[in-house]
């Protein structure tokens, strides 16, 4: 109960992050990313923040010997960069540029009571069932 409350509150303040950021904007996010238009370098500063955060925040919290609420860390160590990776990330890559929501920002906005944000995640759900069938092989 207290790691599903905790990982609540930590997912309530990263939206709020992404609400105070307007990375929750997609108009915003575009503008970032139309650097040959109306290019906008603000959120550079929002990503700058969240990276130098999470260089110091994982040295620290690897340095334990397991972490507060579970038995062991989780950390990927996957290091080779194949054909799916590549797909994947171009499918990111476009579908952030075209409309502006990547997942974070995506269940975020949903609150916002707006259409688009809804028809993201839609798409988002059906994506995964896709990939559950098309490369989960069960027995």
């Amino acid at each position: 109960m207290r790691q599903n409350l905790l990982a609540l509150v930590a997912g309530i303040l990263f939206g709020l992050g992404l609400c105070v950021s307007q990375m929750a904007d997609p108009a915003k996010v575009i503008n970032f990313l139309d650097v040959a238009g109306n290019w906008d370098p603000s959120l550079v500063l929002v990503m700058g923040g969240a990276l130098a955060v999470t260089l110091i925040a994982f040295r620290l919290v690897l340095k334990r010997p397991t972490p507060v609420l579970a038995s062991e860390f989780k950390v990927p160590n996957a290091s080779n960069v194949d054909r799916k990776l590549l797909l994947g990330a171009a499918l990111f890559g476009i579908g952030w540029g075209m409309i502006g929501y990547c997942p974070g920002p995506a269940i975020t906005a949903l609150g916002f009571g707006l259409t688009t944000p809804v028809i993201v995640v839609l798409a988002m759900i059906a994506g995964f069932m896709a990939h559950k069938l098309i490369f989960e092989k069960t027995a």
